[in-house]
């Protein structure tokens, strides 16, 4: 597995200030990589006591066996990482409240070649930031996928998202997600934070907002946008038109099902 270089945040010990309720079930956030999976998983930190917060790594296939306590029902934790559907990880977290988050892949394509270009990204894909390959041409990649080394977008899709979607699990979508962080004194924001949680097994409590607004700080999050260093500057804001086109032929109807269109 590629490695991501982090630094630690101080959530555990801004968890400390608010009056934490035990889980009864296990939890897990699942999600498509690059899809908010931090933001997702800082936020839910802040209403979890730290004890019960499986932080040994993100898990995913090649290291689940190493990690299955962490869907232990006897000591119920909330856990994170990015699980492919399988007969493996549908077993292993059968007892567990599944949290699934994903985005729009056309978002997603810009995301993950963002990430790679970054200096926080460290794998075997550092010829990508040569100045012989043009925009278009990474972008292009990040839809198709390399031979042996990056997989398509449809592959991480089609197993990391669209297959759990025919099993029990609650869905997030990174834009809504964004959406309601923007206003949280809306009424919807309320909402959709009291839905998510119940989804956890948890309570909304009155100080939810607070609660919310800690986990969500971009500054605790080494991998949000902005915190991302390296040869970054010249991709887009918005996917173009052809990329576009492209990531429906890539992954047709992959965007219909996710709820996008």
């Amino acid at each position: 597995m590629p490695e991501i270089y982090v630094q630690r945040d101080n959530l555990d010990e801004a968890n400390a200030a608010f009056a934490q309720a035990p889980l009864h079930r296990p939890v897990f956030l699942n999600s498509v990589p690059k899809s908010g999976s931090h933001l997702l998983r800082n936020i839910l930190r802040m209403f979890v006591p730290v004890e019960q917060q499986y932080s040994a790594d993100f898990i995913q296939w090649p290291n689940l066996r190493q990690h299955l306590a962490a869907f232990d029902p006897v000591s119920p934790m909330l856990s994170w990482g990015h699980l492919f559907f399988a007969d493996g990880p549908a077993i292993a977290t059968a007892e567990a409240r599944r949290i699934l988050l994903y985005r729009d892949p056309y978002d997603w394509v810009l995301a993950r070649a963002r990430f790679i270009l970054s200096d926080q990204f460290e794998g075997d894909l550092d010829h990508l930031r040569s100045d012989k390959i043009t925009t278009d041409e990474l972008l292009t990649m990040m839809i198709f996928g390399l031979p042996r080394t990056l997989p398509s977008l449809n592959d991480i899709y089609e197993l990391n998202a669209a297959a759990w979607l025919g099993t029990n699990c609650f869905v997030v979508t990174y834009e809504k997600l964004v959406h309601h962080l923007a206003d949280l004194g809306h009424a919807e924001a309320k909402l959709f934070f009291s839905s998510l949680l119940d989804a956890c097994g948890i309570s909304l409590p009155d100080d939810w907002r607070e609660r919310v607004r800690l986990g969500a700080d971009r500054k605790e999050s080494a991998t949000a946008r902005e915190r991302l260093t390296g040869q970054i500057e010249d991709l887009p804001e918005r996917l173009g038109d052809r990329h576009r086109a492209l990531v429906d032929y890539q992954a047709p109807g992959l965007r219909a099902i996710l709820g996008y269109e």
